[in-house]
C-alpha cells in the first residue's frame, strides 16, 4: 500500500532542497490541474511505497494565488496520509502561521525545523520537544542543505501516517473556540469529523471559497446557521471575524516561541 506524504512550507524554507534529498532522481515534474504551477512528485529513496509530493511554497491556505489554490485543493480533496511541514528555524514566527492552518486540516502532521545549523551558529536554540507537546505533533530538527535530520524527519512522517492521529490544538480565545464548536456541531455536523475544524474556521472567517467547496446540500444552509454564532463572537471580542482569527494565530505563535526558543541576542540588534 502506497503512503502519500505532502511537503508543505513557505517559499525559501528549504522545502525543495529537502524534496531533492528525499527523492534523489526518483521524481517527476508536471503541472497542477487547471494552473501553470509546477507539480513535483517522487518516490522516497530506498522505499518505493512512499510518494512525496512537493506542494508549492505558500504563506497561507487562503486561495489568493494559483500556488495557494493548488496546495489547498490538494490537501482538502486528495487528503495525503501525512504532511511534512518545513519551518525555517531562522524565522519561525512567519512560517508558523501556515503551520497553524495545516494543523486544522485533520491530517497527521510532522513539523521539521529546518536551517538548524544556522540557528545554532547564531547561538540560539529551539526546543523541539516542547513544541511537540504544545502542538500535538512530532517536531524534528533538520538541515536539508547539510543532510542532517533528513532521514529522521521522513521516518517521523511515515510513522505519523501509520498512526493516523492528526494534531488538535486550541489556539483561539475561549469565545472563539466555543463558536467554532457550535459551528462544527450544527452547520457541519454531517461532514466527516476530520474536516469539521478546518471548515468551521473558514466559515467563521466568512471565506466564500470554503463555502463553495462544501457538499451541495450544505452550501445553502451554512450561512443561516453560522451568522448569528459569528456575530456573537465578534461582539464578545470587539473585532471582525477574520481579524480575530489572524490575531489568534499570531498570539499563539508568540506564546509558543516565548516558551520554546532561546535567543542569544534577544533584545539586541542583529546584522
Amino acid at each position: 500500500m502506497k503512503i502519500r506524504i505532502a511537503l508543505a512550507g513557505n517559499p525559501n524554507s528549504g522545502k525543495t532542497t529537502l524534496f531533492n534529498a528525499l527523492t534523489g532522481s526518483h521524481r517527476s515534474v508536471g503541472n497542477w490541474p487547471g494552473v501553470t504551477v509546477e507539480k513535483k512528485e517522487g518516490y522516497l529513496k530506498d522505499d518505493g511505497n512512499v510518494i512525496i509530493t512537493d506542494l508549492p511554497g505558500i504563506y497561507s491556505l487562503s486561495p489568493y494565488t494559483p500556488e495557494e489554490k493548488a496546495a489547498r485543493d490538494y490537501l482538502i480533496n486528495e487528503r495525503p496520509d501525512a504532511i511534512l511541514n518545513i519551518i525555517d528555524g531562522t524565522n519561525p514566527e512567519r512560517n508558523l502561521y501556515l503551520t497553524t492552518q495545516l494543523a486544522e486540516l485533520g491530517i497527521p502532521m510532522v513539523c521539521a525545523v529546518n536551517m538548524m545549523d544556522e540557528v545554532e551558529k547564531n547561538g540560539d536554540d529551539i526546543d523541539t520537544e516542547g513544541m511537540s507537546k504544545a502542538m500535538g505533533c512530532k517536531v524534528t530538527k533538520l538541515s536539508a542543505l547539510k543532510g542532517t535530520g533528513v532521514a529522521e524527519s521522513a521516518r517521523a512522517a511515515i510513522r505519523a501516517a501509520g498512526d493516523g492521529i492528526a494534531p488538535r490544538i486550541k489556539i483561539f480565545p475561549a469565545d472563539v473556540e466555543s463558536a467554532l464548536v457550535k459551528i462544527e456541531n450544527t452547520a457541519l455536523a454531517t461532514l466527516p469529523e476530520e474536516l469539521r475544524r478546518w471548515f468551521a474556521v473558514k466559515l467563521f472567517e466568512r471565506d466564500a471559497a470554503a463555502v463553495a467547496a462544501l457538499p451541495a446540500p450544505l452550501k445553502t444552509q451554512v450561512g443561516k446557521k453560522t451568522e448569528s454564532i459569528i456575530k456573537e463572537a465578534e461582539k464578545a471580542c470587539g473585532d471582525d471575524s477574520e481579524s480575530i482569527i489572524t490575531n489568534g494565530r499570531y498570539t499563539y505563535i508568540e506564546s509558543l516561541m516565548k516558551s520554546c526558543r532561546k535567543k542569544k541576542s534577544a533584545g539586541k540588534p542583529t546584522v
